[in-house]
């Protein structure tokens, strides 16, 4: 497949311009190109000149296109592929807009949707776009939150206090990143201050900061650690994770009812065989 460079050159070899928009982003560009007179629609890519899209962000669309239909010319309104530039970018076109809502994000939902063998156009799925990306919203709220934000400490009440700190069992929901499934369970932090503490429900609030992203448990644990231990410097810290996965109970073994342990251990948690085994009993 064939780059957009040299695109108005090659363009002079056609007498009449095929073009193949992609679904769904790409049908309204090939609509606007199609009022031009050399230009004309096409229902299969297969015989298309050029094949159009709305905006290339991961490459993988037209990856595919290019390992089906070769040597077809490939365009798109907007490109996104450089990392840093991508991350936190959103293209929406004007016919993704009713009125000032934004409904460009709702196509992710309708291919999903289209993808399982659904009918998007279903009474009882009409409004399911928007519910999805309201929710997803909500369990990936962590993205926009930093520990620093919630983690605020106080040296008034520390004084002469070098005993273990502990909120056992706190609940939480987060998604597995490598199925986007949820894995849930409790985790139980503590930590030894040193001239600071920190409100107690501040503690669950570092843990729904980093539970409310992509995760995996293990790394749900130590960056919960890090965290406290960075912004507390405390002597020492505690988190002990219990899990279930629906990645592993509704799919895979299917098994129901495992937990999957995680703990990670700073400071004298570590280092200190009595205040880790206090720890561990406890939080067990």
């Amino acid at each position: 497949m064939q780059s957009a460079m040299g695109f108005h050159e090659k363009l002079g070899e056609f007498k009449e311009v095929r073009i193949y928009g992609v679904p769904r982003g790409g049908i309204p560009v090939a609509y606007l190109l199609a009022t031009g007179m050399r230009y004309c629609i096409v229902e299969e890519p297969g015989e298309a000149d050029v094949i159009v899209d709305d905006v290339i962000d991961s490459g993988r669309t037209r990856d595919r296109y290019a390992e089906a239909y070769p040597c077809r010319i490939f365009m798109a309104l907007a490109e996104f592929l450089d990392p840093p530039k991508q991350k936190g970018v959103w293209v929406t076109f004007p016919w993704e807009q009713m009125g000032n809502d934004d409904r460009s994000g709702d196509d992710i939902v309708v291919r999903l949707l289209q993808f399982i063998g659904e009918d998007p156009e279903r009474e009882g799925l009409k409004e399911t776009p928007q519910r999805v990306l309201k929710a997803w919203k909500h369990w990936t709220s962590g993205y926009s939150k930093e520990p620093n934000d919630v983690l605020k400490c106080f040296e008034d009440g520390s004084e002469n206090y070098d005993q273990m700190v502990m909120v056992k069992d706190i609940p939480f929901y987060s998604m597995c990143e490598h199925h986007m499934a949820p894995f849930f369970g409790t985790a139980t932090i503590a930590y030894i201050p040193n001239h600071r503490v920190v409100g107690l429900s501040k503690l669950s609030r570092v843990l729904d900061v980093f539970a409310r992203r992509l995760q995996v448990q293990e790394r749900l644990t130590t960056l919960v650690a890090d965290a406290l231990q960075e912004h507390l410097k405390p002597k020492g810290v505690g988190v002990l994770i219990r899990a279930r996965h629906l990645c592993m109970e509704s799919r895979g073994i299917a098994q129901q009812g495992h937990h999957t342990i995680t703990s990670a251990l700073r400071g004298e948690f570590m280092t200190d065989h009595k205040v880790r085994d206090e720890f561990l009993s406890i939080a067990k």
